[in-house]
């Protein structure tokens, strides 16, 4: 049996702040029991009718998350990892609440390939029935993140008592490797795992839901957004090139894609 090892002091996935008086976002830490496999409870709501309509940008950031509209608790969805940011027109008003897995978590606890849902997302029931089911029971009638807290912690940390946990340790070993390196490593000459690179590449499918060569990018791009260095030092300083990045139009190339904006205008 192996475990997750507790890498949340090696990356706290960041999501962008959102500026707007009507709009609310907050996120909160599970029981400690559940820390290593999930980092954060999440809502997302509106105070009151909206002006206009709102999109909500969600960037890369190497997690996959489990999601609900709190007026259809019965339609839960599931998004996996993603390579590009992504953008959710919402409804007006909105209360949204979701679950935010570490990287491998999900697939650890529950036996899903990441790469089915890789730069997707789905309906839940139609992914892990029971799950699906058994999330919507804990969370009908709760229209607040604070109540709802504790049955969620409840629920998964039933889940984790019950559940055999086997996957190999020179996984495990690869993921500590890049993030301990903020992805940066060279993976031809520093990933060593007594494993072949296509074992390797078969692993992060399944667990992570893409290659090492691509995690390490989204690990890179979130220990950029985690510096939060201003736009002027990342230009002065040449912090793209200690972040791993061949030049500048190669940073803010890579940034945009999974940000949605050039590094200069969402880090003023």
């Amino acid at each position: 049996m192996h475990t997750l090892p507790d890498i949340r002091q090696l990356f706290r996935p960041v999501q962008p702040a959102i500026n707007q008086e009507q709009v609310s976002y907050q996120e909160q830490p599970p029981s400690l029991l559940l820390s290593k496999y999930i980092y954060c409870y999440w809502q997302l709501s509106s105070r009151g009718p909206l002006a206009e309509p709102f999109t909500y940008r969600v960037v890369a950031d190497g997690c996959i998350d489990l999601f609900f509209n709190t007026d259809t608790p019965e339609d839960f969805y599931i998004m996996g990892f993603s390579t590009t940011y992504t953008e959710f027109p919402l409804d007006n008003p909105f209360n949204y609440i979701g679950i935010r897995f570490l990287p491998a978590a999900f697939p650890l606890l529950f036996r899903i390939d990441a790469a089915e849902l890789t730069n997707r997302f789905e309906a839940l029931k139609a992914v892990a029935p029971a799950l699906s089911k058994g999330l919507t029971q804990q969370v009908q009638a709760h229209q607040q993140l604070s109540s709802l807290q504790p049955l969620l912690d409840n629920y998964f940390g039933a889940i984790l008592s019950q559940t055999f946990h086997e996957a190999d340790s020179r996984f495990f070993d690869a993921l500590d490797l890049i993030l301990k390196t903020h992805g940066t490593l060279n993976l031809n000459t520093d990933l060593h795992t007594g494993i072949s690179p296509r074992q390797l590449r078969r692993l992060f499918d399944f667990y992570i839901g893409s290659s090492p060569k691509t995690f390490s990018k989204v690990v890179r791009f979130q220990h950029i957004l985690h510096a939060k260095p201003s736009a002027r030092s990342l230009r002065e300083n040449k912090l793209f090139y200690d972040a791993g990045y061949y030049d500048q139009a190669h940073f803010i190339k890579e940034f945009k894609t999974m940000y949605g904006l050039t590094p200069t205008i969402a880090l003023r």
